[in-house]
């Protein structure tokens, strides 16, 4: 069996592999995305093809839509030549149950895949679709990384740049001057405050652009236009491992053919299939002022207002789920637990650490967002979706990146422990995480392994600072961390000033005293 449209019409081989295909005319559904595209994404990687991808896929088979995705690449151009033109854009989702159960299906709504690398095929096709007036959407799961502004992007005019954000700048200033039609620019990163980071940056250009005289001076009043343009704000939330070589094989031994895993030039890993977990979280603002797909349709996906959206955020952000991670992933990878759900289940130090992350630290400073429950939703992470070994999520892919959101994970949480009692030094799991994610840094593990660290913007810096420290010798340790926990650009605050800076400090010299020295600190302050 082939994953592209020639082969999924042979619908008896795939049904009795298990693997559930389209009810609609999927050639059509993409021909009439590209002719009059409704909704464009940018970020064309797993959690968009399952979740993202998967939402889409749920409107066609349920009619409440006729048309696809336009999938727009600006960072790794392998993928759409290996992944999306290679299998005719199918994506086949595999969602992995806590109980090992499996559900498969061949998800064929990503109409089309645009390589925007700057050339003039590329460039042609984003001002066809950003012309369209009926498009109602440009979405994006780009990482935190991918909101940020060089120097080319202000100081060049459109079409100069093949960032996403001068990229998506320059389709609005093309819509700008082809009728200035409505749209709204829909954030679906695991960001804080997505949509504000992504306006920031969008007006950012736009006003640089008009000063320049790179663009017309009315183009910064259409993007500030809340009528014609808006940034809504999301929380999204599904676990979405890299592909796991075990499901290929499976894949492969059911009948479906080339499903191996690749790994580009530019280190994305990706394959023709998807696996990830089945629960998921879309909690949306609804501010969408040309229209929009019926979300709330759709399983996993809330409309709403504003404040409730930054409340299911707080919950997810910095209480019940990334705080978990940041804090006990990098211990884990210190410990030798290759993957996150064999370090809860088998380490019952672990499992109590990262319960006192969510339950005993962070909900009790949180505001209950309603229509999500603080408790159901940590209860369900803690017996399905963290447990959930057929995920093969690791805590290396944890630590990656971890930098860019300790200044939300963490400091919600003491911040409000320093208001409320005059300092955060109560705290014990958090700061114990935090010094866990600073010896991590060190690249040595708890038994004098060296390793390669995960990819973050801090994390050579940083691993330079710590350099000099040396396991085993406590006496190598001389005040190296204090400059670091008061950077507020990395903490969002300064820790010395909260009063748990110490605190951080004396766990971080604990774990550096020789192998075991970690597994030692953890005993100690989690029992």
């Amino acid at each position: 069996m082939q994953l592209n449209y020639n082969g999924i019409e042979d619908r008896q081989a795939w049904e009795q592999a298990e693997i559930a295909l389209p009810n609609y005319d999927y050639r059509l559904a993409s021909q009439k995305a590209v002719e009059h595209p409704l909704w464009a994404h940018f970020g064309i990687g797993n959690i968009f093809r399952h979740f993202i991808g998967g939402i889409a896929d749920e409107l066609l088979q349920k009619g409440l839509c006729d048309r696809g995705i336009n999938c727009i690449e600006t960072f790794d151009y392998e993928v759409v030549d290996r992944i999306y033109d290679a299998f005719d854009n199918l994506a086949l989702s595999v969602t992995l149950h806590a109980d090992g159960a499996q559900d498969k299906r061949v998800i064929a709504s990503l109409a089309e895949a645009v390589k925007a690398d700057g050339t003039e095929k590329g460039i042609c096709r984003l001002k066809e679709i950003a012309r369209e007036p009926g498009l109602q959407i440009i979405s994006f799961t780009i990482t935190e990384k991918g909101y940020l502004l060089s120097e080319n992007d202000t100081k060049n005019g459109p079409w100069e740049s093949c960032s996403a954000m001068s990229l998506v700048s320059s389709m609005l200033y093309e819509r700008y001057l082809n009728g200035r039609s409505a749209i709204t620019l829909l954030s679906m990163d695991n960001v804080s405050k997505n949509g504000e980071k992504l306006k920031k940056s969008v007006l950012e250009l736009g006003d640089a652009w008009a000063e320049k005289g790179l663009a017309e001076e009315g183009f910064a009043n259409y993007l500030r236009d809340g009528s014609l343009v808006s940034f809504p704000q999301t929380m999204i939330d599904k676990i979405t491992p890299r592909p796991s070589e075990q499901i290929a094989d499976e894949l492969e031994r059911a009948g479906v053919e080339n499903m191996a895993p690749i790994i580009t030039d530019k280190r994305t890993y990706i394959a023709p299939y998807v696996n990830a977990e089945h629960a998921q979280y879309l909690v949306i603002e609804d501010d969408f002022p040309n229209g929009r797909p019926a979300f709330e349709e759709c399983r996993g996906v809330y409309t709403t207002s504003s404040g409730t959206v930054d409340l299911s955020e707080k919950m997810k952000v910095t209480a019940c789920l990334n705080p978990v991670h940041s804090a006990t992933g990098p211990i884990g990878v210190l410990l030798g637990y290759p993957l996150f759900a064999d370090m809860l289940i088998e380490d019952e130090a672990m499992m109590k650490m990262a319960r006192m992350v969510a339950y005993d630290e962070g909900m009790p400073m949180l505001s209950d967002p309603v229509i999500i429950s603080p408790k159901e939703f940590a209860d369900e992470l803690f017996s399905e979706r963290f447990v959930n070994r057929y995920l093969g999520d690791t805590n290396l892919r944890l630590c990656t990146d971890t930098s860019m959101g300790l200044g939300v994970r963490f400091v919600h949480t003491i911040k409000a422990y320093a208001d409320k009692f005059g300092s955060a030094d109560c705290l014990t799991a958090i700061p114990l995480g935090i010094a866990g994610w600073l010896r991590y840094l060190i690249a040595v593990d708890d038994a004098g392994n060296s390793y390669e660290l995960a990819p973050d913007p801090w994390a050579d810096r940083i691993h330079g600072r710590l350099s000099d420290i040396k396991i085993g010798d406590p006496s190598s340790y001389k005040g190296q961390l204090q400059a670091i926990l008061s950077d507020e650009a990395l903490f969002g605050a300064n820790l010395h000033e909260a009063g748990i800076a110490g605190k951080i400090e004396g766990m971080f010299c604990e774990m550096i005293e020789g192998t075991g020295a970690v597994r030692r600190c953890i005993e100690k302050y989690i029992g």
